[in-house]
């Protein structure tokens, strides 16, 4: 019997597979893959929504093109604010959009493709950004227009993929058009019990209106889930994984890598951390959102403890370095020497950068952006995931700003705020955020609201009983 249903199931398989792949796709070249390219490439020389979001991109490349010709910054400084805009906007809608059309099995690691494509944009970025491509300074415009490509594959894919079902159900009260758009995502098989969840998840919503931003924190029934948004949104952008990027140049530089080699070497930092996004992709529906998370934290802490005893241990051999050649030499002072007694550490330096972003990949980096889109309900899921986005680029812009100061003001032990962070976000994920592997969204959101509102969940409160003295009814 089985053999003869495999031929038939195949073909509906194989088309199933194609048309969540070329989703995930279509909306990824133009969405979180943009993300991660510009930030990379302005490093090198020193249906949605999503449809209209490639306007920016459009707007953008445009003014990169011609700013040369126009002997004009400015139109360099609004591009790259355009394109902060998309890809602010692609952040959010792209792990939406996706955690929607996913079916309960595939959800985590259909989401957490948001962060191969950043990785993937970021090594793209790198790569393009390279002297011998267009990493010259004369070839600026050019570096920065080509976020054009991705821009413009989005818009020849994009319309050809379907809406998000539960949008069309539940948002539109389309059922034949929600219908539809399962079927061409799961293919032509059973789609009833998905679609009495959807039902569900519809009924449970009946009534309510969308939430605004400021409406999720003044409400006790969202308590546990904006928490959990604050905390580890912060903690992926304060974990210090930014920091090992800014800090790796300096380090190869002084581990002996020559410094027209350097961005080679920098090319293999982002390729880490898209394999281990290729990774925990596979791996999310096996071992679960709370693993990978508190995995990634855990080791982050590790290599950074590491790392910081690595730059210690640098530090004091420069300074004994010194102290033996002034001894030696004369009594006047000497400046410091540059090579250390302790040449080891730079390698293990070296090592740390390359394991800290690895682990950094393995769960913080894709999990966390699937957050908004699993622990809110169709109502408030929009506006957690602009809450989301607005924190990370906030936190983004605040390390920014302020990791040169801690650079400053630490000096070798730069890196101890970031580990304080990473164990903090371990101890969160332990403690507070529940398992969402393979439940339905509806299910998800009855188990918080059994933790936000313990008491009632536990039915009536227990008296004691009174002693009856009579027998009369």
């Amino acid at each position: 019997m089985e053999d003869e249903l495999e031929p038939s199931l195949r073909p509906r398989t194989q088309i199933q597979g194609r048309i969540l792949l070329l989703t995930i796709c279509a909306a990824g070249i133009g969405g979180t893959f943009q993300f991660g390219y510009n930030l990379s490439i302005i490093n090198a020389p020193t249906s949605k929504s999503l449809l209209v979001n490639n306007i920016f991109v459009v707007l953008a490349a445009i003014l990169f093109g011609f700013s040369r010709k126009a002997g004009s910054f400015e139109m360099i400084m609004l591009g790259r604010l355009l394109v902060g805009v998309s890809a602010g906007v692609s952040m959010n809608i792209q792990p939406m959009y996706l955690g929607e059309s996913a079916p309960k099995e595939l959800r985590g690691a259909v989401a957490m493709s948001s962060a191969i494509f950043t990785a993937l944009g970021i090594v793209m970025g790198q790569v393009v950004g390279l002297r011998e491509l267009l990493g010259d300074p004369q070839a600026w415009p050019l570096l920065l227009a080509s976020c054009l490509v991705p821009g413009v594959l989005q818009l020849a894919s994009l319309p050809l993929v379907p809406e998000s079902p539960r949008y069309l159900l539940i948002d539109c009260g389309d059922t034949e058009a929600c219908l539809a758009a399962l079927r061409r995502l799961r293919g032509s098989g059973d789609l009833a019990r998905e679609l009495e969840e959807l039902e569900e998840e519809r009924a449970a919503c009946q009534g309510c209106r969308a939430r605004r931003p400021w409406e999720l924190f003044q409400h006790r029934a969202l308590r546990r889930q904006v928490t959990s948004l604050v905390v580890l949104g912060s903690a992926m952008e304060l974990c210090g994984n930014d920091l090992m990027y800014a800090y790796a140049s300096s380090v190869f530089q002084k581990a002996g890598v020559p410094e027209a080699k350097v961005q080679y070497a920098t090319i293999g930092t982002g390729s880490c951390e898209l394999l281990m996004a290729i990774v925990s992709c596979v791996a999310v529906e096996r071992m679960g959102r709370r693993v990978l998370l508190i995995g990634g934290y855990s080791l982050m802490a590790c290599w950074g403890s590491i790392f910081t005893v690595a730059l210690c241990l640098q530090v004091a051999g420069v300074d004994e370095g010194w102290r033996v050649q002034a001894r030696l030499t004369s009594t006047s002072p000497l400046p410091r020497p540059w090579q250390s007694s302790f040449p080891w550490t730079l390698y293990l330096a070296v090592a740390c950068i390359f394991a800290s972003i690895l682990s950094f990949g393995i769960g913080p980096a894709g999990v966390t952006g699937i957050l908004a889109t699993e622990l809110f309900d169709q109502m408030a899921r929009p506006a957690a995931c602009m809450v989301c986005g607005a924190l990370m680029w906030i936190m983004l812009f605040l390390v920014s700003l302020g990791f040169p100061f801690i650079m400053e003001a630490l000096s070798h032990f730069l890196y101890v705020p970031f580990l304080g962070v990473c164990v903090c976000g371990a101890i969160y994920t332990g403690l507070f955020l529940p398992e969402t592997k393979g439940k339905t969204l509806q299910e998800i959101s009855e188990e918080l609201h059994r933790l936000n509102f313990p008491r009632r969940a536990q039915g009536p409160t227990w008296r004691s009983p009174e002693v009856i003295q009579s027998t009369e009814l």
